[in-house]
């Protein structure tokens, strides 16, 4: 698999909270490569192998960070409001993709500083409009309210094995549980897989509660992404990009799973990190351990630079060590306290 390009045509596809019909197909077939999937009335994409022993679920949200259509104007600007944790200081004159009847594109709209009374705030949602060039008429026609607004981000591969663009929040995941998969097949190995792709995690993980009521692993493994060291970043909740995968450690995770993860990466010298949380992780994680009767679950995360913005930054080699470690775990299974 070519993690970059895997990670890029992913995340070129729109996938805003709740509005996930547009990369929920192609994942579901890049997952059917390894097993039978697919899409739920949640719109999560889920498969299950015929593998042996207790059941793994392996997680990643599909969905990523947006906006959402509330208004259009007489003169066709656009009104919106935030799907998801939206950093509003980032959107003034960004490009937009607005997802109507078909793709429009358009920009945010900016004062310029030179008219603006305080240049260093940022506008609220109910100042912020998109500027499509349509007319109210011909933007009536394409666009209705409730229409996902996605970032028009260019996809870069910058130095070092680094990689710049909008939604690697959590695509990177997704592409880390495929490599996993990928590393798996490659090994011959007969362990119990499910995958689960969750829709809506962005807007509370909805997809997740559902799917992982669902689902009769005994185990969890979620994969997020997490910050990374950067200019302005306090060190002590940041680790290092290239850095390797994080093994998350809180309340919400099983201890056991975590000391395991940290002794086959050892074992096996797959660089990692540890994320030491004190309560919740803020991820799906928190939902899918207390789903059904429990799963005893682990979290590991990529770092990532910039998230919900439209220049987030992620390492390959963090994506790799992450599937490496995944399915190192999954090959070696068994052992772990409780």
């Amino acid at each position: 698999m070519n993690i970059k390009n895997t990670l890029f045509s992913l995340c070129s596809a729109s996938s805003a909270s709740g509005d996930e019909i547009f990369t929920a197909p192609l994942s579901m077939k890049l997952l059917s490569e390894f097993m039978p999937a697919h899409i739920d009335a949640m719109g999560n994409v889920v498969g299950e192998n015929d593998g042996e022993g207790e059941g793994i679920l392996l997680d990643a949200h599909l969905d990523t960070i947006g906006m959402v259509v509330t208004g259009i104007e007489d003169d066709g600007f656009l009104h919106v409001d935030k799907c998801g944790g939206v950093d509003l200081r980032t959107l003034p004159a960004h490009d937009v993709a607005i997802h109507g009847k078909e793709t429009v594109y358009g920009v945010v709209t900016s004062t310029p500083p030179h008219l603006s009374k305080d240049p260093k705030e940022a506008s609220g949602f109910d100042m912020l409009m998109v500027d499509t060039g349509l007319t109210s008429g011909k933007a009536k026609e394409i666009i209705s309210l409730g229409d996902r607004v996605t970032f028009a981000t260019a996809y870069r591969e910058l130095l070092e094995g680094n990689l710049s663009g909008a939604y690697f929040d959590d695509k990177a995941g997704v592409v880390a549980i495929l490599r996993c998969l990928e590393i798996l097949k490659e090994n011959n190995c007969k362990k119990k897989v499910s995958v689960l792709f969750s829709a809506q995690e962005e807007t509370g993980s909805s997809g997740a509660i559902a799917a992982g009521f669902n689902s009769d692993a005994t185990e969890c493994i979620c994969v997020d992404v997490s910050f990374a060291k950067s200019k302005g970043t306090p060190e002590s909740v940041t680790a290092s990009l290239g850095g390797g995968t994080m093994i998350g450690i809180a309340p919400a995770l099983n201890y056991g799973m975590a000391n395991s993860l940290k002794s086959i990466a050892t074992q096996e010298k797959i660089p990692f990190q540890l994320e030491v949380m004190g309560g919740k992780t803020g991820t799906n994680s928190d939902y899918i351990a207390v789903s059904k009767g429990g799963k005893r679950t682990a979290l590991l995360s990529i770092p990532l630079k910039n998230m919900h913005t439209p220049v987030e930054v992620v390492n390959v080699n963090d994506i790799e060590s992450t599937a490496q470690l995944m399915a190192r775990y999954i090959m070696n299974k068994g052992g772990v306290r409780a």
